[in-house]
């Protein structure tokens, strides 16, 4: 219990005095994970949108595939685009393996389902209340849409936030596309797996403690939206 007190009052220290090397596993893991869940949303909003505001043959069976892409194995994605990216893959040209880049394609399919599924059920939600208003301003399928994203944001930025957290959080697909190289594809998650396991607890746990902030961070955000989205909606 002693070393694990001095262990937690070295990582304070450290998170406290913006260590160097913290701060660059820190920045890493903001700058792909934040650069994933714009991606993602980029790709999952209107996917979301689309099948929200639409009725096709099949239409059921895509929301099964949606709804279990959520679940994708993290480990099952970082295999899937390291053997894309790998020298022998179709992608392998590109030299992303190993890199950033890399770790953004594996958390941006990771993210991209759960953006997809949830945007869906919130737009598909708005769309059955105001559906009647939409016909009776002849509205078409682009202007439903955008008028439903509009009004649905603050329910969609926390789909985003929800995105971005599991971005952050994530470890198995990252360490096998980016190899966890120090000073170039280490962040907050890989590291610590590498610390602990070296017995460096210090670093270790300023960056848990940091990934814990951020996870707080994250939820309080979440929460003050869900609120302004009740008072946007009585206002």
């Amino acid at each position: 219990m002693q070393d694990m007190g001095e262990a937690l009052a070295v990582a304070m220290t450290l998170v406290l005095s913006g260590d160097g090397d913290l701060v660059e596993i820190v920045g890493l893991s903001l700058r792909v994970s934040l650069t994933a869940t714009v991606a993602a949303c980029a790709i999952g909003l209107p996917i979301g949108a689309l099948v929200a505001t639409n009725r096709f043959p099949g239409r059921g069976a895509v929301l099964v595939v949606m709804n279990a892409l959520m679940g994708l194995p993290p480990v099952v994605v970082g295999l899937i685009v390291y053997l894309h990216l790998s020298r022998a893959g179709p992608l392998g040209f590109l030299g992303l393996l190993y890199t950033p880049a890399a770790m953004i394609v594996a958390q941006t399919i990771l993210i991209a389902p759960i953006v997809a599924a949830l945007s869906r059920q919130v737009i598909e939600d708005m769309h059955a209340e105001y559906a009647d208003h939409f016909r009776s301003l002849c509205l078409n399928t682009r202007q439903t849409v955008q008028a439903l994203l509009w009004d649905a944001r603050y329910a969609l930025l926390t789909v985003a936030l929800a995105g971005f957290g599991r971005a952050v959080a994530e470890v198995g697909a990252v360490m096998i596309v980016g190899g966890n190289i120090d000073h170039m594809t280490r962040v907050m998650t890989t590291a610590i797996a590498l610390e602990t396991s070296k017995g460096d607890l210090p670093l270790a746990l300023g960056l848990g403690i940091v990934l814990m902030v951020l996870a707080l961070g994250v939820n309080a955000l979440v929460h003050s939206l869900r609120l302004t989205a009740v008072r946007q909606a009585y206002a």
